[in-house]
């Protein structure tokens, strides 16, 4: 999403950022993971960096401060509503696709390629729908 955002010269509208829904990737002491380096590899295919990157867990005092959260499968969107307690900035990535599938989850199968197709095709049907005439109120002139 960021890469989107950034070429389309739009970087300073938006405030991206991810965070986990289970702490799995969180360690005791607070410090979240690297990126898991076969994603960390597919990213770099397409020319996306995620150096320094490190997991961190989404909480509820993040609601009031981004209009939007975005799952990417059906146990994402059940977390984040435990977590956040309001379902009404919450969606699975893939509608934005026309689509009510979940991501495909490369940590069970490996397949890290089908995983970034169906990422990118959801950020660009978010993107198309965050910057479509009905929504261009929503990309506002300071960041959250």
């Amino acid at each position: 999403m960021k890469k989107l955002v950034n070429d389309a010269g739009l970087h300073d509208k938006f405030h991206i950022t991810s965070g986990a829904t289970s702490s799995e990737t969180i360690h005791y002491n607070g410090v979240g993971s690297p990126v898991y380096p076969p994603a960390k590899a597919e990213l770099k295919k397409h020319g996306i960096s995620c150096d320094g990157k490190l997991s961190v867990q989404l909480k509820k005092s993040d609601y009031r401060n981004y209009d939007y959260f975005i799952g990417m499968d059906t146990a994402n969107i059940r977390n984040m509503k435990k977590i956040l307690g309001d379902d009404k900035k919450i969606y699975k990535l893939l509608t934005f696709a026309g689509s009510s599938a979940d991501v495909d989850d490369p940590w069970y199968t490996g397949d890290f390629r089908t995983a970034y197709n169906d990422i990118e095709s959801g950020c660009m049907g978010f993107f198309k729908y965050l910057t479509s005439e009905t929504q261009k109120i929503n990309i506002r002139d300071t960041k959250k």
